[in-house]
C-alpha cells in the first residue's frame, strides 16, 4: 500500500522539475480560459435580458383612452399578460447573470490569484534546493580534483626521493631534503584525502536530503495545489448548473403564466364586447310603405308624414322620444315641411354623392371619441354616452368615498389628540378636515351633476317594450298615421349628437291636390346644411393637413370666411369658396367676427 500510494506521488517526478513548472502553468492558464467564457456567458445573458425586456417594453400599451379600449378584450389582457411575464422571464436570465459574476467570476479571480503566488513561492523553494544541491556537488568536484593533485605530487616526490637515494653521486642534505619533500607531499595528499572524504559524506547526504525530503516535501505541496485547482474547477462547473437549475421554477411559472392567459381568451365574450363598445341605441327605421303609382299622383298624408291635419288639430304638440336613424338629419330652420315618398328620396339619394355630408360628421364625431369632448360625452351615441356616463359616476363614487375615509381616520386622530394631548394638537387636523369637506361637496356636486345627465340620456333611451310595440304598430296598421314623431337632432361641429326637443313635433299636412306643385326635395333631409352665411374671417396661424373627414386643409397665413363658430369642441367651420368648406382647430386660426356676430369678439 505504502509503495502504491508513493507511487501515485509527483517526488518519483523529481527529475522532471521543468515539466511540473509547465503542467502547473497550464493549468492556471485554463483556469483563466474557463473564468473568460463563465464571464463570456454571463454577457450574453445579460444583453438578452436588457433585449427582451426593450421588446415587452416596446409592446406596452400607450398611457392613452387607448389602453383602456384595448383591456375589455381578453385577448389584449392575455398579451398585456404575456409582456409582463416576459419581463419577469428576462428579470430570472439577469439573476442567472449576477450569479455567474458573484458565485463563478468573483471566486476564481480571487483563486487565480492565490494559486500563482503560492506556485511561484513552491518554485522558488524549488529552485533555491536545486542551486544549493548544485553548489554543493560543485564543491565536492573541487575537493576531489584537489585530492587527484595531491596524489600525484606525493607520488612524483617519492619517486625523486627514491632516485636520489639510489644515486651515490647525491649528498646525503640532496637526499634528506628529497625524503622530507616526499612526505609532506604524502601529508598533503592524506589531509586532501580526508577533506575529499568527509565533503563526499556530506554531499551524499545532502543529496539524500535533497531528493528525499526537500524535493518530495516541494512537489506534494504543489501536487496538492493541483488538485485543489481541479476540484475547484469542478465545483464552478457544477455551479455554473446550478446558476440555472435555481431560476427553473420562476421561469417555469412565467410560462405557466403565459399559458394560464392564453387559456383564458374567449371569442365570444370579446365580439359581445364589440357589440358593447359599439352599439349606439339608435332605433331602427320603421317599415317601406307601399306606394301605388297606377292611381293618379297627387299628395296624400301618409304615415310616414310628420302628422296629418286631423291629428294635429286634436292633439298637442308633445315631447317625442324617438330619434332618427344615423345617416338622416332634421334642421332645426324649417321646422315645417312636407316629405317626399322615400322612392324620390333613395332615387336623390343613390345619385347625390356630395349630399352625404352628414355620414361624414358622423364619422368624424366618432373619431373624436377617443379624444377630447364634452364633459357631459355629448359627441357620444346614446348607448356610448350611458356607458360614459356610468363610468363616470363610478370613479366619482369611489373618489367620494376614499374622501370620506380620509375624513373618518382624521376624525378619529383628532378624537385621540383630544383625549390625549401628548399626542398632538386637536387644531392641527381641523384645516385638513376642512380642506377634504370641501373636497367632498365638489365630487357630490359634480356626482349629481352627471346623475343629471345619465338620467336625461336614459329618459331618452327607447325602451325594449317600446321597441317591440312599435315594430307590431309597422306590420299590423300600415294605414295609420304614426303620431310619435322623431325628435330633430342637431349635430355639433365636431359631429356629436344632441337632442333637442321641438315645440312643433305636429304640423299640418297641407294636402296638395295638383301634382305638379312644388314640395320640399329630397336635399331638404338628406342634404348638408343650407349655405351658412359669412360671421366673420379668419387668418390661420399654422398650416393644417385636414386628413380627417369633415375637415379642411389650409396654409399658413390663408385668410377664410367663418360660417360657424366654435362651440366648445375645438373646432370652428370655414369656407373658401362656394365649394370647399369644412372644421379646422380654433388654435389653428385667428379669428375676427363681424359686428353683429357674437359682440365683435376676436379671439385666437
Amino acid at each position: 500500500m505504502v509503495e502504491e500510494r508513493m507511487g501515485d506521488c509527483w517526488s518519483y517526478a523529481k527529475d522532471q522539475f521543468d515539466n511540473l513548472e509547465k503542467h502547473t502553468q497550464w493549468g492556471i492558464e485554463y483556469v483563466e480560459k474557463y473564468t473568460k467564457f463563465v464571464k463570456e456567458r454571463s454577457e450574453i445573458e445579460t444583453n438578452y435580458a436588457k433585449q427582451i425586456r426593450n421588446l415587452s417594453k416596446k409592446y406596452q400599451p400607450k398611457k392613452n383612452s387607448r389602453e383602456e379600449e384595448e383591456s375589455k378584450y381578453t385577448f389584449c389582457r392575455a398579451f398585456l399578460t404575456t409582456l409582463n411575464e416576459l419581463n419577469d422571464y428576462a428579470g430570472q436570465h439577469e439573476v442567472i447573470a449576477e450569479n455567474l459574476t458573484s458565485q463563478i467570476i468573483s471566486e476564481l479571480s480571487r483563486y487565480l490569484q492565490e494559486i500563482k503566488t503560492e506556485r511561484k513561492t513552491h518554485f522558488h523553494d524549488g529552485r533555491k534546493a536545486q542551486q544549493q544541491i548544485e553548489s554543493s556537488w560543485k564543491q565536492l568536484e573541487s575537493c576531489k580534483r584537489r585530492f587527484e593533485r595531491d596524489c600525484k605530487e606525493a607520488d612524483r616526490a617519492q619517486q625523486y626521493f627514491e632516485k636520489m637515494d639510489a644515486d651515490i653521486n647525491v649528498t646525503k642534505a640532496d637526499v634528506e631534503k628529497a625524503r622530507q619533500q616526499a612526505q609532506m607531499r604524502h601529508q598533503m595528499a592524506a589531509d586532501s584525502k580526508n577533506d575529499y572524504s568527509s565533503y563526499l559524506q556530506k554531499f551524499n547526504q545532502e543529496q539524500n536530503e535533497h531528493y528525499f525530503t526537500v524535493i518530495p516535501t516541494i512537489f506534494q505541496k504543489l501536487q496538492d495545489m493541483e488538485e485543489r485547482r481541479i476540484e475547484r474547477l469542478g465545483v464552478c462547473m457544477k455551479t455554473f448548473a446550478d446558476v440555472d437549475r435555481q431560476v427553473l421554477p420562476i421561469v417555469g411559472k412565467c410560462l405557466d403564466g403565459m399559458t394560464k392567459a392564453a387559456e383564458c381568451i374567449e371569442p365570444k365574450t370579446d365580439s359581445k364586447q364589440v357589440v358593447e363598445s359599439y352599439k349606439s341605441g339608435f332605433e331602427p327605421p320603421g317599415d317601406v310603405e307601399f306606394e301605388d303609382y297606377g292611381q293618379a299622383m297627387k299628395r296624400t298624408a301618409s304615415e310616414t308624414s310628420l302628422s296629418n291635419s286631423r291629428e294635429a288639430k286634436e292633439k298637442p304638440a308633445g315631447k317625442s322620444k324617438g330619434k332618427l336613424w344615423p345617416f338622416i338629419k332634421n334642421k332645426n330652420k324649417s321646422p315645417k315641411q312636407h316629405k317626399e315618398p322615400l322612392s324620390h328620396r333613395l332615387n336623390d339619394f343613390m345619385t347625390s354623392k356630395p349630399k352625404m355630408h352628414c355620414l361624414r360628421s358622423l364619422r368624424r364625431g366618432l373619431s373624436l371619441k377617443l379624444g377630447s369632448g364634452p364633459e357631459d360625452f355629448s359627441h357620444l351615441p346614446p348607448e356610448q354616452r350611458r356607458k360614459k356616463l356610468q363610468g363616470k359616476l363610478d370613479e366619482l363614487n369611489k373618489d367620494i368615498q376614499k374622501e370620506m375615509d380620509q375624513r373618518d381616520a382624521l376624525t378619529k386622530m383628532k378624537d385621540v389628540y383630544v383625549k390625549n394631548p401628548q399626542m398632538g394638537d386637536p387644531a392641527s387636523v381641523d384645516p385638513r378636515l376642512s380642506e377634504i369637506g370641501q373636497n367632498i361637496e365638489k365630487l357630490q356636486f359634480e356626482l349629481q351633476k352627471f346623475e343629471g345627465w345619465l338620467a336625461e340620456v336614459e329618459e331618452r333611451m327607447p325602451s325594449k317594450s317600446d321597441t317591440h310595440r312599435r315594430s307590431g304598430l309597422y306590420e299590423t296598421q300600415n294605414s295609420t298615421t304614426v303620431g310619435n314623431n322623431c325628435a330633430q337632432d342637431r349635430e355639433s361641429p365636431d359631429g356629436s349628437y344632441t337632442e333637442e326637443q321641438n315645440s312643433e313635433t305636429q304640423v299640418k299636412a297641407n294636402i296638395n291636390p295638383n301634382p305638379t306643385s312644388t314640395t320640399p326635395e329630397f336635399d331638404d333631409e338628406f342634404d348638408d346644411e343650407e349655405v351658412l352665411p359669412t360671421i366673420g374671417t379668419c387668418k390661420a396661424l399654422y398650416p393644417f393637413e385636414g386628413h380627417n373627414e369633415g375637415t379642411i386643409a389650409v396654409a399658413e397665413g390663408e385668410l377664410l370666411y367663418v360660417i360657424e363658430e366654435d362651440k366648445g369642441d375645438g373646432w370652428t367651420r370655414v369656407r373658401r369658396n362656394e365649394d370647399e368648406e369644412g372644421y379646422v382647430p380654433t388654435s389653428y386660426v385667428e379669428v375676427f367676427l363681424e359686428t353683429n356676430a357674437k359682440g365683435a369678439m376676436t379671439y385666437i
